[in-house]
């Protein structure tokens, strides 16, 4: 019985234990009452077990570790997490973890069978080491839950869980555009305002994609020179309303106020016009938004949600999103794959994205002299290397210059051209 005492009191059995003390003084922790010895004991050691895990009664799991992980799904990463974080994790899962581990129980798994899984795995496919990471990610997180939060297992076999080494490292398929590229590009879709300025926009600021394409007018500061980056857009299946959804940026320090070059100040300013020109000419024929809240089981507003106003409704939305097709037509980020379609097939420069543009920004400028931390603090990174964290200061004035610089840099007649978006 351990530290678990019993003894007979009259008629019935109590046990009895001691606790930490208090003021110096011991303390004990009793019940009396039991028929039997028996069951003194079997209450006593349940009691003594609940009063080591701080008063939470252990139960043994018998969930399967698949039956755990839509649990874990649902309860932790739906309330934590981003929409898109969410569907990678559930792919993962769907496909390398369930098949493999999903069959055991969760409270039988052990360190060596999580180790074992992982080698297996590891050597099975010839991806990135990155996405492995991914995969392990969403391993220890679950188990780290399941012991942390929920009580299901008394100890995590995930700990000490890490990858074998991986002698071959997957090609880096990133592309850094070049001045010419750019151009070329340019000049393919010159009769392509939306898709030209928004190519420009995140060659200019090395914003995210889902930043770009959440960007509305009252982002933009004409006078100041400033546009504020608080949200990006993702999508879900498709119903009656749509499929997309307007939320917070990636990261908390993905919220930030950049400085607009002038270059791309003009493109915005001269887009704007157009749009505007496109607007009066169009009537009710132009498509306008709203945002409307979505909302759980419980009431609670968890999303944001991009709807196009009724015939019947006001034409002014209450989201003045800036890249849209010429009636208004708002397809996010859907509004780039055709383009990329015929820049991999038709221009030959197949290995691109629209979102290596942003990488494209960060190299350049970086080359070009400006501080690391400058260059983080512009994409909305937290975090660079521990030396660069301490030792290189950020500030206003320096931050200005790296448009400067890249603007400076990227100057040709082609973008001057495109940028005017006259009217005729």
């Amino acid at each position: 019985m351990g530290n678990v005492y019993i003894q007979k009191r009259g008629k019935v059995y109590q046990y009895q234990f001691s606790v930490a003390p208090i003021n110096g003084k011991r303390k004990y922790i009793n019940k009396s009452g039991f028929k039997t010895k028996a069951e003194a004991i079997e209450e006593g050691q349940k009691a003594f077990n609940e009063y080591h895990t701080a008063g939470v009664p252990f139960k043994e799991c018998t969930l399967s570790y698949s039956d755990y992980l839509d649990y874990w799904l649902d309860n932790y990463c739906k309330v934590n997490l981003k929409y898109n974080t969410i569907q990678a994790y559930k792919s993962l899962i769907n496909k390398y973890i369930k098949p493999k581990i999903g069959i055991y129980k969760l409270s039988t798994i052990t360190s060596v069978t999580l180790n074992t899984y992982i080698n297996e795995v590891c050597n099975e496919y010839d991806y990135s080491k990155a996405y492995f990471k991914n995969i392990l990610k969403v391993v220890k997180g679950s188990f780290r839950d399941a012991c942390n939060i929920y009580g299901l297992i008394k100890y995590n076999p995930a700990v000490t869980l890490r990858l074998p080494k991986i002698e071959k490292e997957k090609e880096d398929i990133k592309h850094l555009y070049t001045p010419e590229e750019i151009n070329y590009i340019l000049n393919r879709f010159k009769d392509n305002d939306t898709f030209t300025c928004a190519f420009l926009t995140s060659c200019y600021t090395g914003m995210r994609t889902s930043e770009v394409f959440a960007l509305t007018w009252d982002d933009i500061n004409f006078e100041t020179g400033i546009i504020d980056i608080k949200h990006s857009v993702y999508d879900k299946p498709k119903d009656s309303k749509g499929r997309w959804y307007i939320g917070t940026t990636k990261t908390f320090s993905g919220k930030r106020k950049i400085n607009i070059s002038k270059t791309l100040l003009t493109a915005l300013f001269n887009f704007k016009k157009k749009q505007d020109y496109i607007k009066k000419i169009s009537g009710y024929n132009y498509a306008y938004y709203h945002i409307e809240d979505v909302y759980n089981e419980y009431g609670k507003a968890v999303e944001k949600r991009i709807v196009k106003n009724n015939l019947n409704d006001s034409k002014e939305a209450n989201i003045n999103l800036i890249f849209t097709k010429n009636n208004g037509i708002y397809v996010g980020t859907d509004l780039i794959r055709q383009p990329f379609n015929i820049i991999h097939d038709e221009l030959g420069i197949e290995k691109c994205r629209f979102y290596d543009l942003r990488g494209s920004y960060a190299t350049t400028i970086l080359k070009n002299g400006i501080e690391i931390r400058d260059v983080a603090d512009i994409l909305g990174h937290r975090n660079v290397e521990t030396t660069e964290n301490y030792y290189i200061s950020s500030t206003k004035d320096s931050r200005k210059e790296a448009t400067e610089v890249f603007d400076k840099i990227m100057q040709s007649d082609t973008i001057k051209e495109i940028i005017k978006y006259d009217c005729k």
